[in-house]
């Protein structure tokens, strides 16, 4: 399950509770980490070896979930990406704010050549 980071609950408590603004960003991004996330948008992501986050659409929220509308593939790494254990969902291309947060189910090694991806469906996001 994904898990909102502090950030977002903030927004999102201040937006229906406060009437204060919040702007979603137009796009969002799925980031890789190869230690843990956290509720205060912390890990260590993935560098070089040309990698870069990757847009993610998703689909309209039935039962308090989502889920991704398309397959998203990242780049074939040019070189080791390290042992991806954690997904995050962020506001940016680069920098900018972690939205969203998880572990894999499954850790994955990216080695040179290797491609990783979300066949679409796959990557869920749910309130609970």
């Amino acid at each position: 399950n994904m898990s909102f980071t502090t950030f977002l609950e903030n927004e999102v408590l201040d937006h229906v509770f406060r009437n204060a603004s919040y702007t979603p960003p137009a796009t969002v991004y799925i980031g890789l980490y190869t230690t843990a996330t956290g509720a205060g948008g912390t890990g260590t992501e993935v560098t070089g070896g040309s990698y870069a986050r990757q847009s993610m659409a998703f689909d309209a929220s039935a039962s308090g979930a989502i889920d991704n509308t398309a397959a998203v593939e990242f780049p074939t790494a040019t070189a080791s990406w390290g042992t991806v254990t954690h997904t995050a969902v962020l506001d940016a291309a680069t920098s900018g704010n972690m939205l969203a947060e998880t572990a894999l189910t499954a850790s994955k090694a990216i080695g040179s050549g290797d491609v990783f991806r979300f066949q679409a469906g796959e990557f869920d996001i749910t309130l609970t």
